[in-house]
């Protein structure tokens, strides 16, 4: 749907207008939400009489969405900054060579439980408050379990594999019912688990992930990739520096995150002043309806 303004109101006032407004409100429907011509009989839309002004406003409005959108910008590359630091010393922890750092595959220094998973349909689950994991995490909860016991699950398929969007290996414990969207990994150690999930999460698996469409990384790929593995009392120390870096990288994403939220409603906040008669005189009130002598006024093209 295009919306065309007549002579009274500034397209680019009627931009910014947009924005400011929450338009799900003008929405009907409820399965497949939409905005239909009878959509905007609900909506009036507040505005200075004067183009000039109208102007004034959008020309104030660009200036201050520029800089909020430089200033998110900014801060969502210090966000990857700390994220790519943090892989990089993960790099350099898990690449050492010393006495004691051995290296073997993954499934020789843990059990796979693949065998014991039980994938449920929808239909079929009863439910209740145990986790039902798939290959990124919870994807619902369940009345009954299969495992009750700190484990590694890493994800079996999915496009995350290749993406690396959020953590493909991520460990849980209690009561829980896994499908057969992500392997189930026992270690001997919690040490070793947490040490071996921190090593998973940060390397490429494109060479043991088959398909491109559907990728898939099979419980032989799984097991055959070589992995470090230093004595648990190395194993520790690397696991409190890792820790410690994870948690001040954290930190940092939470503050970052909390300012691009400020951002967020300062822009609300500019938006909402300006519409509302701060910026500047002579406003009034009308209706978005079809081209009449007594609103605003508006074409459709669709």
């Amino acid at each position: 749907m295009a919306i065309v303004p007549t002579a009274k109101l500034d397209s680019e006032y009627l931009y910014y207008w947009f924005q400011s407004i929450d338009l799900q409100e003008l929405s009907n429907g409820t399965s497949i939400p939409q905005i239909n011509n009878n959509s905007f009989d609900k909506v009036h839309i507040t505005y200075p009489k004067s183009l000039v002004e109208q102007k004034k406003i959008v020309s104030l409005l660009d200036e201050a969405v520029e800089a909020i959108d430089q200033a998110k910008a900014n801060i969502e590359k210090n966000i990857e900054n700390a994220k790519e630091l943090f892989q990089s010393k993960l790099n350099e922890i898990f690449s050492q060579k010393c006495e004691g750092w051995d290296e073997r595959t993954l499934g020789e220094v843990c059990d796979n439980l693949d065998s014991k998973r039980v994938p449920i349909t929808k239909s079929k689950r009863i439910a209740g408050e145990i986790p039902y994991y798939g290959a990124s995490g919870i994807v619902d909860y369940v009345a009954d379990y299969l495992f009750d016991e700190d484990l590694l699950l890493v994800s079996e398929d999915g496009a995350n594999l290749l993406a690396r969007t959020y953590p493909i290996a991520f460990s849980i414990s209690g009561k829980n019912w896994v499908n057969n969207h992500a392997h189930v990994l026992r270690f001997s150690s919690q040490i070793s688990q947490k040490f071996i999930e921190y090593y998973l999460n940060s390397i490429k698996l494109d060479d043991y992930v088959s398909g491109m469409a559907q990728p898939k990384l099979n419980q032989r790929m799984l097991n055959s990739i070589p992995v470090p593995f230093p004595t648990i009392d190395k194993q520790n120390k690397v696991l409190k520096v890792i820790s410690s870096l994870d948690l001040y990288q954290k930190s940092i994403k939470e503050l970052y995150v909390l300012k691009l939220q400020s951002l967020e409603e300062l822009k609300k906040s500019i938006f909402q002043k300006a519409f509302a008669g701060d910026l500047t005189k002579n406003w009034v009130e009308s209706g978005m309806q079809p081209v009449a002598e007594e609103n605003v006024g508006y074409k459709l093209k669709y």
